[in-house]
């Protein structure tokens, strides 16, 4: 733009000032009276930080695990309950205000909308990471009221913090504990059956197998020696028989009469046959044939024997033969009683012998049920071990809670008195009724420029008729003229004054507000 240019915008600017002045003054006044009256909204805010526990985790480990924005959203649902937002409305006096008449619903409801909630970690905050921090807003028409309710919901939301976490972890404690009684009566349940289970089948459990192995082992050895001993009895109590039979074939032949030696040889065969006997009961049982078949000859001639009675012509007896004869009675007695002791011990071997096998044969089967047993046994003791531990952790946690040394919400920027209100936002509107009433005026000035049509300079004349000028003469003033003249400066000095004073206004409310910049004033004229 060209320095004339400049100099004729001046000139219009100065020439039409009171079309530039008016309006922009009036939109000032406007803008500043609009801030003053119309309603306003204040907004306070506190920052809560989320402060992870103080004791490390490798030392007591966290139980309450929910993340952090469910646990807030579960928090605001608590805090803006009915029954808090009631005691909150009562205790700080909302909604209270001289005509209004808001049903407690309204009430409550109006206060629920003016709380807000914003989670976020801050700028550094990576994708996933868990946040680290969150903000409460609360917004009212009382400054000082609004900064009271923000504190007071922060106050809310760090004890009710502190108390779900607390009644998490005492929860989680009690669940296993009562967990930990329920596995303890089970594991004694199993070591009980256990303990019955090898009592009942003591003997055949899988760990006694090699015993029982050699335990029969030695039975066997010792039915060997049984029978070998059996059989060494049974040829003496042989020996001894046929040794009775000829000391009584003996006494018999210093016995015998006269007229009967001619049955000598009968008695012999008798003895013979008894011997025989002795010898195929040693080998045979009972019910064999030949032993029948021999008893039964012998009985023959035992009562022939008998039948036969005369008068005999007796032969002193012997007196040795007698007692060598008693002797061997004895032995045999002894011999038979040995026998019959062996035959018993063969009878408890061979019983014992089967039961070990018996107990060897269903190892296998043992063994399968009492892994079964043991493994069932070892699940619970593991999982009762397991869940001890997990007591022990949620005992900690609960005393870390109480202690308050666990994660918690802790102010970080408590909520202080607004200066400037949310709504409505008074730097805008001042701007813009700023920059109104120029815009206003300075086109009110153009225009009323354009629909001027008389000539102010000479070259006016010439750009506009085409027409040299030949001479000019100067503008010539009268006293009374510049009388006016100088009313007019000072007017417009006056009004520049007023316009910068009112710039200064609405500077002073943009930046501290109206209610800071009504408290300024009142205490200016206080101090005069």
């Amino acid at each position: 733009m060209e320095p004339f240019e400049i100099e004729k915008y001046k000139e219009i600017a100065l020439r039409r000032r009171w079309w530039i002045i008016i309006p922009f003054l009036l939109s000032i006044l406007t803008g500043i009276v609009a801030v003053l009256v119309l309603p306003k909204v204040y907004q306070a805010n506190t920052l809560i930080l989320i402060q992870p526990q103080k004791v490390p985790a490798s030392y007591v480990q966290e139980i309450v695990t929910v993340d952090i924005e469910d646990r807030v959203r579960t928090i605001t649902q608590q805090v803006t309950s009915r029954t808090n937002l009631e005691k909150i409305i009562k205790e700080f006096n909302l909604y209270n205000e001289p005509g209004s008449h808001m049903f407690m619903e309204d009430k409550v409801k109006m206060l629920r909308e003016n709380i807000s909630i914003e989670v976020s970690s801050g700028s550094s905050r990576r994708r996933g990471a868990a946040p680290s921090s969150f903000q409460i807003f609360f917004t009212g028409k009382y400054p000082k009221r609004v900064a009271n309710v923000t504190n007071a919901l922060a106050s809310y939301f760090i004890s009710q913090n502190l108390k779900i976490r607390e009644d998490q972890a005492i929860g989680t404690s009690e669940f296993l504990a009562d967990e930990l009684e329920n596995i303890r009566r089970r594991l004694l349940e199993k070591e009980e059956e256990l303990k019955k289970y090898r009592e009942k089948y003591m003997g055949g459990l899988p760990e006694q197998l090699e015993t029982n192995l050699r335990i029969l082992e030695r039975i066997q050895e010792q039915i060997v020696t049984n029978q070998e001993n059996l059989r060494e009895a049974e040829n003496r109590k042989l020996m001894i028989q046929q040794q009775i039979a000829e000391a009584a074939e003996m006494r018999r032949a210093r016995a015998v009469p006269v007229e009967r030696q001619g049955e000598i040889a009968q008695s012999t065969s008798l003895n013979q046959l008894k011997a025989q006997l002795a010898s195929l009961e040693a080998k045979y049982t009972q019910r064999h044939p030949d032993v029948i078949h021999l008893k039964e000859k012998i009985a023959e001639l035992e009562s022939k024997e008998k039948a036969d009675v005369k008068t005999v012509q007796e032969v002193p007896e012997n007196r040795d033969v007698i007692q060598a004869e008693r002797n061997l009675a004895n032995q045999l007695r002894e011999i038979e009683l040995e026998i019959k002791n062996l035959k018993a011990e063969a009878a408890q071997l061979h019983s014992q012998m089967k039961w070990y096998q018996t107990q060897v044969e269903k190892t296998p089967k043992r063994e399968q049920e009492l892994m079964s047993l043991n493994r069932d046994y070892d699940n619970i003791r593991e999982t009762y071990s397991s869940l001890l531990g997990r007591k022990l952790e949620a005992e900690l946690a609960v005393s870390m809670e109480r202690k308050q040394k666990g994660e918690q919400f802790r102010i970080l920027d408590p909520a202080k008195v607004p200066i400037r209100p949310l709504k409505p936002d008074i730097r805008r509107i001042l701007l813009m009724t700023v920059l109104l009433g120029f815009a206003l005026g300075c086109g009110l000035a153009y225009l009323r420029e354009t629909m001027d049509t008389s000539f102010r300079r000479p070259e006016d004349i010439e750009e506009t008729l085409h027409i040299p000028i030949i001479a000019s003469l100067p503008f010539t003033l009268n006293a009374r003229e510049i009388k006016r003249i100088r009313r007019k400066e000072i007017l417009t000095v006056v009004s520049v004054g007023l316009t910068f004073l009112l710039l200064g206004v609405v500077i002073v409310l943009s930046l501290k507000g109206v209610d800071a910049t009504i408290n300024f004033v009142k205490d200016f004229f206080v101090k005069l």
